[in-house]
């Protein structure tokens, strides 16, 4: 009975320090993670702000709005121009061609 008790506690404890050893892993696993993953994602946006696939699309979005631009009324103008101003805000010009570099900062200046 007394050889018993001992084996059994000798189970508990070993299932409870592998529970601990896994409980310490996976936390440690949660903190890498939550230092690391800014930095991931960080990476990935520049990553991706960097591409040639997103560079072309804005490129493409700024002429289709460009042309929007043109055939609008003077109310819908001043709309419009904000509207580019602001999703351009943070955006690489030198990525642009130079006639388009040239409408945005036209209404930055709030030239219409």
């Amino acid at each position: 009975m007394k050889n018993f008790l001992i084996n059994a506690m000798a189970w508990i404890f070993f299932i409870m320090a592998g529970l601990g050893i896994v409980w310490i892993v996976q936390g440690n696993s949660f903190f890498i993670y939550q230092y690391f993953a800014p930095k991931y994602e960080n990476v990935r946006r520049t990553t991706f702000e960097q591409s040639k696939a997103y560079n072309q699309g804005m490129a493409q979005q700024l002429s289709n709005q460009m042309q929007e631009y043109e055939q609008a009324t003077q109310e819908s103008k001043d709309s419009l121009a904000t509207i580019i101003v602001h999703e351009y805000a943070d955006y690489d010009l030198t990525e642009f061609q130079p006639y388009q570099r040239t409408f945005i900062e036209k209404l930055r200046r709030g030239e219409r």
